[in-house]
């Protein structure tokens, strides 16, 4: 049964017992993602890390040259003259 079926199939017997109609499927999805981000977040703070830009500022570690290894940026040498 799909999605859009299970759907129709609740709202028939909703209508049935007089009570109200479910949501629509994917009608909150967009309130899940935001509220995922916000848990992440929280989490973050609650780690004592910056709640923001934490994926921006590795982005910004990685093309500056350095590397990700365990969580710490590890350098590569420089060549020598």
């Amino acid at each position: 049964m799909s999605v859009t079926q299970q759907y129709l199939l609740d709202t028939y017997r909703a209508a049935q017992h007089s009570a109200p109609t479910p949501p629509a499927p994917g009608r909150d999805d967009w309130q899940a993602v935001r509220e995922v981000r916000e848990y992440g977040r929280f989490r973050a703070v609650v780690a004592e890390r910056p709640a923001r830009g934490r994926l921006r500022a590795a982005l910004a570690r990685l093309a500056r040259g350095g590397r990700l290894s365990g969580g710490a940026v590890v350098r590569t040498p420089r060549p020598l003259p």
